[in-house]
C-alpha cells in the first residue's frame, strides 16, 4: 500500500509538475541561445522584468513590516478587535485576485470613488505603476504574518517579560529578543511573499491596462506574447519565472528545515543576552529574574 501511494504521488508530480516544467525550458531554448537572449532583452520584455522587480521590491518590504507588526500584536498582546485583525489578514486567501483588482478600479478608477479627486490633482493609480503595486501588496500581505503568528504564539511572552524586567525598551526587546527567535520564519514568509509578488496575474491584470512597455509585468507579457503566437518570446520569459520558482523552492526547503528545528523546542532566555539587555543590572538583575522564575 505504501509503495502504491508513493508511485501515485510520483506519477501525479511527473504528469502535472515535472513534464510541464521541462516543456517550458525545452520550448524556451528550442530555437537556440540567440533567439532566447533576443526574446528576454527586447524592450517590452525588459520593461516587464523591471516592473515586476519594482512591484516586488516595494510590496515585500511593506508586507514584512506589516506582517511583523501584526504578528507581534496578535501573539504578544490582548486587545479588542484581535479576531477581526486575524480575519482581515486571511482576506486575500478567500477573495479572488480578480475581485481585488476590480475593487481597486471601483475605488481609484476614473469613475470610482476617488476618480474625480485624482483627476483634479493629476494623479493616476489605475493603469499605472501605483495600481500594480497596490494590487500586489493586497494579494501578498498574509504570507509573512501567517508564518510568524503560530511561532510567536508557541514561544509565549516569557522572554519579552524577562527582558522588560531587566529594563529593556520596546524596540530593544523587538531587536534583541523577538527577532532572533523568529528570523527563520520571517525569512520563510518573505520568500513566499516575493514568489507570489513576481508571479501574480489576476489582480495585476485588472489594474494594469496591458500597456506595452509600461504596465505589463512578466506574467502579462507572457500572456500577450503567447496570444500573438510569439511562442519563443513567451516561453523565454516564462523560463525566467520558472527558474525563479525553482530557486524559491530550494530556498523554501532550506529555510523550512531550519524552521522545523526551531519549532521543536522553544528557546530559553539566554543569560548572556539578559545581562547585555541591561548591563547596569549585571548579575544582580539576572539573579532577580531567576528568583521570580
Amino acid at each position: 500500500m505504501q509503495w502504491t501511494l508513493i508511485a501515485l504521488a510520483l506519477g501525479f508530480m511527473t504528469l502535472f509538475l515535472f513534464i510541464p516544467l521541462a516543456t517550458v525550458f525545452a520550448e524556451a531554448f528550442k530555437k537556440g541561445w540567440q533567439v532566447y537572449l533576443t526574446a528576454i532583452t527586447e524592450p517590452d520584455a525588459l520593461a516587464a522584468i523591471k516592473l515586476t522587480l519594482i512591484a516586488a521590491a516595494i510590496s515585500v518590504p511593506l508586507n514584512l513590516v506589516f506582517g511583523l507588526a501584526a504578528a507581534w500584536a496578535i501573539a504578544k498582546f490582548d486587545f479588542r478587535g484581535k479576531q477581526l485583525l486575524l480575519t482581515l489578514i486571511d482576506l486575500p486567501f478567500s477573495v479572488s485576485p480578480v475581485i481585488a483588482g476590480l475593487i481597486y478600479v471601483l475605488v481609484f478608477g476614473l469613475q470610482g470613488w476617488f476618480g474625480e479627486w485624482l483627476r483634479e490633482h493629476d494623479l493616476k493609480i489605475i493603469f499605472a505603476v501605483p495600481g500594480i503595486v497596490l494590487a500586489t501588496v493586497f494579494v501578498t500581505f498574509p504570507f509573512v504574518a501567517r508564518e510568524l503568528i503560530p511561532l510567536m504564539q508557541a514561544q509565549g511572552i516569557e522572554q519579552e517579560e524577562a527582558a522588560r524586567v531587566l529594563g529593556a525598551g520596546g524596540w530593544q526587546i523587538l531587536r534583541r529578543v523577538t527577532l532572533p527567535n523568529v528570523q527563520w520564519a520571517l525569512l520563510y514568509g518573505v520568500i513566499l511573499c516575493n514568489a507570489r509578488a513576481m508571479g501574480e496575474f489576476g489582480a495585476v491584470s485588472v489594474v494594469s491596462g496591458h500597456i506595452r512597455g509600461q504596465t505589463n509585468t512578466m506574467p502579462l507579457h507572457i500572456e500577450i506574447a503567447y496570444n500573438e503566437y510569439q511562442f519563443a518570446a513567451a516561453f523565454a520569459v516564462a523560463s525566467l519565472l520558472a527558474a525563479l520558482a525553482l530557486v524559491t523552492l530550494a530556498l523554501k526547503y532550506l529555510v523550512e528545515r531550519r524552521l522545523q528545528q526551531e519549532k521543536r523546542g522553544i528557546p530559553q532566555v539566554d543569560p548572556a543576552l539578559a545581562v547585555n539587555l541591561n548591563p547596569r543590572g549585571g548579575r544582580a538583575g539576572l539573579a532577580r529574574t531567576r528568583g521570580h522564575s
